[in-house]
Parts: structure tokens; C-alpha cells; sequence
């Protein structure tokens, strides 16, 4: 080693626990936002790499409220051709749903399965998961958890 290796002091990276983690809650509108980039933005808060102390095999990630999920758009051609497909179990159980019937039936989620999509599938996700809540409206009703207003 030389001399001016000896003399600079070594920064250890930062390594949280499980126990000294804490969780915030934020508050985000999704009105006008587009699906993919609103949904990337929302799994990185959700596994905590907006933090500087970001740890990846620990859960630092904070909790999502998502408010007018029905107000989402998609860009292009996507309203007309997206498919949401999912299979019965029984033979020739396949189903395909339309974006536009997705979206008058369950707009919430929509958001959420672009959201989970966009997780790693580890040990990890699941959890991280349980924190994020859709509303197709306006209201919400966790108050108590004292969410944080966000722009993205």
C-alpha cells in the first residue's frame, strides 16, 4: 500500500437490519400518469431504492397509496390491444380480458398487476407487496397510516 492509501480513512457500506428499517407511507395521484412509468417509479419505492440506506436483502422499502387508479392512460395502441390473460385450470381455461373491460371492472387492478410485474420475484417481494393499496377514486381510508403527498 502507499502512503496516501494508509492515510484515507475506509467508508464501510451501509448495511441496515431488519429491526433498525422504518417504514414510511406516500401518498401518490395517479391521474393522467402513464401505466409503465407511474408503475416503475411505485416498485422502487416499494423496495426502498429511493433511500440512501437502500439494502437488497433487506426490506427498506416504504408503503404506497395509489388514489385514482381509474384515471391511468396508456400510450399507442395498448387501450385497443392490451389482453390481461389468466387460466381457469380447467381444459381450454384460458381467459382474455380487454384493457378497456379491465379497466371498467377492476381499475385498481390494472395498476397493480403492472406494479408486480415489475418486482423481482424473490423472497422479499411478497412483503414489500402487502404495502402497496390501490383506490380507483378519489378516497382512501388510511388515514392513520399519516401518508406522506408525493409527486411523480
Amino acid at each position: 500500500m502507499t502512503q496516501k492509501h494508509k492515510t484515507q480513512k475506509q467508508q464501510k457500506t451501509l448495511m441496515l437490519k431488519k429491526q433498525e428499517v422504518k417504514h414510511q407511507w406516500f401518498l401518490l395521484n395517479a391521474e393522467g400518469k402513464t401505466l409503465g412509468r407511474f408503475a416503475s417509479e411505485v416498485a422502487k419505492i416499494l423496495r426502498g431504492k429511493h433511500k440512501p440506506t437502500y439494502t437488497p436483502h433487506a426490506d427498506t422499502g416504504d408503503g404506497v397509496v395509489i388514489i385514482n387508479a381509474e384515471k391511468i392512460r396508456v400510450t399507442g395502441a395498448k387501450e385497443a390491444q392490451k389482453l390481461y390473460r389468466y387460466y381457469t385450470g380447467y381444459i381450454s381455461g384460458l381467459r382474455e380480458i380487454p384493457y378497456r373491460t379491465m379497466k371498467a371492472r377492476k381499475p385498481a387492478y390494472i395498476l397493480e398487476h403492472a406494479i408486480k410485474g415489475m418486482m423481482p420475484a424473490n423472497r422479499l417481494t411478497d412483503a414489500q407487496l402487502k404495502r402497496l393499496r390501490v383506490f380507483a377514486g378519489e378516497e382512501h381510508n388510511l388515514e392513520a397510516q399519516q401518508p406522506i403527498e408525493a409527486k411523480i
